[in-house]
């Protein structure tokens, strides 16, 4: 199957103005970090505070049907989410009704203009130091080099810092949360298609973007990986092709699709990714995880993005889809297992979220505790 990620083709108007009403939140002055202070992004099973959402499929971009079904499948998600940890989820005021209804009161609702729904790219980045407080980067987030209209959700970040009163670590950098992949002991794996992009940081060098991102995450070593530009409107995130589990292991997207813009970009990834080590100097355990052979047809289209990899770990869970295909959904939960295997694997059916061309992990960005 083609896993085209996110290629929308419609935009929006003119943003409206932001709003953050009777949600409980109030708006504190924002520390800035001291620049002698040593931030870390923890890997994602790291314990989470909460997880934040975005309800904000809408017609003039996914169209009445798609967006009906991406909005039940993102209550069906917090919900889930909701059983471990909390759950925040950003609501245009005028959805405010249905999307209460559609989560229930496990899921607390928070007022704010949005432009869609993909949060893992518009919302702030989470750090921490090693006194324990907890940091946040805006990225500022370009509708994916202008790809889209944003200036609505080019506010998220900004919001979601001012509301959790946590430290703000200041950059110039433009990239989105999707892009970034971790295992919280110094390395990460990052697609250069879409960091290193004219379209998001013209005229910056990889070694500058390379010291930036050392310093705002606490890293001593970043594995590039090429990622391939042009072909969805991400330009090709990390978060769809590999993931860490742990330090030291990585499972990563592998695609049988002759036909795919794919499939040998997927193969240089793994090649890349069994020659590399960690910044602690151990080669990577690699495991594939290809992705569905066939899908349900009720959303199927172009854009649908079929792949495992796209999950999210929260407390004591990983939530991962399911296409729908018994054999491919049954190696993901049990390959999920055994990597995970103090925390129930969950799977649904988030279809009409793929059709919109993201996933799971696209949908959610993790608070750290």
């Amino acid at each position: 199957m083609h896993p085209r990620r996110r290629f929308l083709k419609h935009t929006l108007g003119a943003a409206g103005s932001s709003l953050l009403l009777g949600a409980g939140i109030s708006l504190p002055s924002v520390a800035h970090a001291n620049s002698d202070t040593v931030w870390t992004m923890p890997d994602e099973a790291a314990a989470h505070r909460a997880t934040w959402m975005a309800y904000g499929p809408q017609a003039a971009i996914w169209g009445p049907r798609l967006m009906h079904g991406a909005r039940a499948n993102l209550a069906s998600i917090a919900k889930t989410i909701a059983q471990f940890e909390p759950v925040n989820m950003l609501v245009r005021a005028a959805d405010y009704d249905i999307a209460a209804q559609q989560c229930g009161s496990s899921v607390q609702l928070i007022v704010q203009e949005i432009d869609d729904l993909w949060i893992r790219d518009t919302g702030a980045v989470f750090v921490k130091n090693q006194q324990h407080q907890i940091g946040a980067i805006d990225f500022h987030f370009n509708g994916w080099g202008n790809k889209q209209s944003h200036a609505r959700d080019a506010r998220v970040a900004a919001m979601m810092i001012h509301s959790t009163a946590v430290t703000a670590l200041a950059t110039r950098l433009v990239l989105e949360g999707g892009a970034i992949e971790v295992d919280g002991d110094g390395s990460a794996i990052i697609t250069e298609s879409c960091v290193i992009n004219a379209n998001r940081n013209p005229g910056v060098s990889k070694a500058h973007i390379e010291t930036e991102l050392k310093r705002l995450l606490g890293l001593s070593k970043i594995i590039w990986l090429p990622g391939i530009a042009g072909r969805d409107i991400t330009d090709g995130h990390t978060d769809f092709y590999a993931r860490f589990t742990e330090p030291g292991v990585v499972v990563a997207h592998i695609d049988h699709d002759p036909d795919s813009y794919d499939y040998a970009v997927t193969r240089r990834h793994l090649k890349i990714l069994r020659a590399a080590t960690d910044a602690k100097g151990r080669k990577l355990e690699v495991i594939e995880l290809p992705g569905p052979n066939s899908i349900r047809q009720q959303f199927s289209n172009d854009e649908f993005t079929a792949g495992y990899i796209n999950f999210y770990v929260c407390n004591h869970a990983v939530i991962c889809p399911q296409f729908g295909d018994s054999k491919t959904d049954r190696n993901t939960r049990d390959t999920l297992r055994d990597l995970f295997p103090n925390r129930d694997v969950i799977q649904l059916n988030i279809d009409a979220i793929a059709a919109g061309g993201g996933g799971i992990h696209c949908a959610t960005q993790q608070q750290i505790a």
